[in-house]
Order: C-alpha cells, then structure tokens, then sequence
C-alpha cells in the first residue's frame, strides 16, 4: 500500500519563495531517484507563509529507509526560509483524478480527528458521499485521502483548476464536512487552502 509523508513549513513570508526554489531544484531530484519514490508535490500559502511537502513512496518501508536522506533536505528548507517544519505519515487509502493537476491549481486540505477504530468508516464514508460529489463537481482535478489507522488522524485533499474553482467549492465543501462529522463523530482539525507549485506524485 502507498505512503505518504506530509511536512507542514511554516515560514517568513518573505522567505518562502527560496526555499521553495531549493526544494524543486535540489531536493525533489534527490528525492525522486531514491528506490521506492513515486513523486513529491509542493503547495503554498504565500501569504501567510506556508507550504505543505509531499513525497510519496511504494510502501512504508521504503519511506522509512530514506529517512535519513530526506531529512536533511526538509531540514534545510526550513533553514532558508527561517521557519520551523513538522512531519506527519500516512497510508494513501484513497486516490481519484481526473486530470493531472497543473501549476497554480487550488488545493484544500481537510484534517480530521477520529476514533482510530471507526477509521475504516471515514475511508468508506469518504468515498460513498465526499468523492461522488467532488467528482461531478466543475472545475474539480483531483482527491486524496490520507489516513493513519493507528491515530484516526487523517487529512482529505482536493484540488481543483483554479484558485476560482476552489473558491466556488467552499460552500458545498462545508456541508460535506458537517456530514462526515456527524456520520463518524469526528472533529475537524483544520481546514487549509493553498496553491500548487508543482505535482509529480504518481499516487496508487
């Protein structure tokens, strides 16, 4: 099953855009040409200074292995940019796309809590009511759902066109989340908005 890492870098506003440059032309090469590597994305809120890294690996093996290789990289991400990053891994329980997404697409992130045994009815509930309307959505590209079974921790990501095409989403995007909400007796964690820089995760 496919794994993700999920770093959150929370940074100077002023800096980010150089960090930014190192982690698309230094780290996402180094990244990608390690065994079990299947891409890294890159989404900024520039104007508070955010961004949220990616990298997704064949199984959770081969994201443990290269630990020692990709920490330095996010590490130094956060020296240029004066900021701090943490790091949260998951297990990839669900992927739809209907088209690559492309530079500057809209990206939302969903975070949410759940009792860890109830997490097979958030993957379930997700894709019985979230996906089906997310799919007949306009202007919608992509969606992930990742989870960790062990926490009930777990983070749905939708992308759409455009910052546009996300903006007209929020509305029903909300009435979604009361629904998982009440259906799983979970709570909502965060709900974040960003801007793609870059996608070249190949989730299974």
């Amino acid at each position: 099953m496919q794994h993700v890492q999920v770093s959150l870098l929370t940074a100077d506003p002023v800096r980010l855009g150089e960090a930014i440059r190192y982690l698309e032309d230094k780290a996402r090469p180094l990244v990608e040409e390690l065994p079990g590597s299947q891409g890294m994305s890159v989404s900024t809120n520039t104007e508070i200074g955010v961004a949220v890294v990616e990298s997704f690996w064949m199984s959770h093996h081969a994201m443990r292995e290269h630990e020692k290789t990709v920490a330095p990289a996010r590490d130094e991400a956060a020296r240029l940019s004066g900021g701090t990053v943490s790091v949260e891994r998951f297990v990839v329980a669900s992927f739809t796309r209907v088209k690559r997404p492309q530079p500057g697409a809209g990206v939302r992130l969903t975070r949410m809590d759940t009792d860890p045994s109830r997490s097979d009815e958030v993957v379930a509930g997700y894709e019985d009511t979230a996906l089906p309307w997310l799919t007949e959505t306009p202007g919608f590209v992509a969606s992930l759902l990742f989870i960790d079974r062990s926490t009930g921790r777990s983070i749905n990501e939708a992308q759409w066109e455009d910052s546009a095409a996300l903006a007209a989403s929020r509305s029903a995007a909300a009435a979604i989340r009361a629904d998982a909400v009440a259906a799983t007796g979970s709570s909502i964690r965060a709900v974040e908005e960003y801007s793609l820089v870059f996608n070249t995760a190949e989730p299974a």
